[in-house]
């Protein structure tokens, strides 16, 4: 499966090294030119035990590299995951879904057959609808499918969580989605992590 992560903060980088070492082919994806050169010079910006290597392992195998450029990436995945900032706002302390809502228009403008779009961000019920409609605003002719897959990482103990969950959490209505997730995920359902579908 080809996967383009949005974002390549803890749970985006960490995701897509992880999916990289399942054997798909992954790009990450930043607006931050500083970050992605630091990480394509094998720099990575957080501390989590085992992610350096997971990722050189994967960018030697030619599975994961990473650019500030959406638009390849995006045409050609399978699957793309958003995995951008939801700092809180100032004032009421609310998810600010300001980063969410500008990938979905830019993923929009380039993509090319059926594509699932996946929330992986930290998001309030109710985003993938608006994810959705963003992205059949900016698009009309999208042949898209929206879920959300929200993650459960802690630090320090990310990539294990990752690659040994008691339950995937899956939420689409649509089954093409739900065969695309299906593989993405097939290398942890084989050692019995079972998948929610909701």
């Amino acid at each position: 499966m080809r996967i383009a992560m949005i974002g390549t903060g803890y749970v985006g980088l960490v995701s897509g090294a992880c999916f990289a070492d399942f054997g798909h082919r992954v790009t990450c994806v930043d607006t931050d030119a500083g970050k992605i050169a630091a990480l394509n010079r094998g720099e990575i910006p957080i501390f989590e035990p085992d992610l350096d290597r997971l990722v050189e392992t994967s960018v030697k195998a030619g599975r994961l590299d990473f650019t500030t450029d959406i638009a390849g990436p995006v045409g050609k995945a399978d699957a793309v995951f958003i995995a951008v900032g939801t700092p809180s706002r100032r004032g009421d302390g609310h998810a600010d879904l300001t980063y969410v809502h500008a990938a979905a228009r830019d993923i929009a403008k380039a993509l090319q057959g059926f594509t699932v779009v996946v929330t992986k961000s930290t998001v309030p019920v109710g985003t993938g609808d608006e994810v959705e409609r963003i992205i059949r605003e900016t698009n009309p002719q999208a042949d898209v499918a929206v879920a959300s897959n929200p993650e459960f990482l802690r630090e320090g103990a990310a990539i294990r969580d990752f690659k040994h969950p008691d339950r995937i959490v899956v939420g689409t209505d649509d089954e093409r989605a739900r065969k695309v997730l299906g593989e993405v995920y097939r290398p942890l359902y084989l050692n019995q992590a079972p998948i929610m579908y909701t």
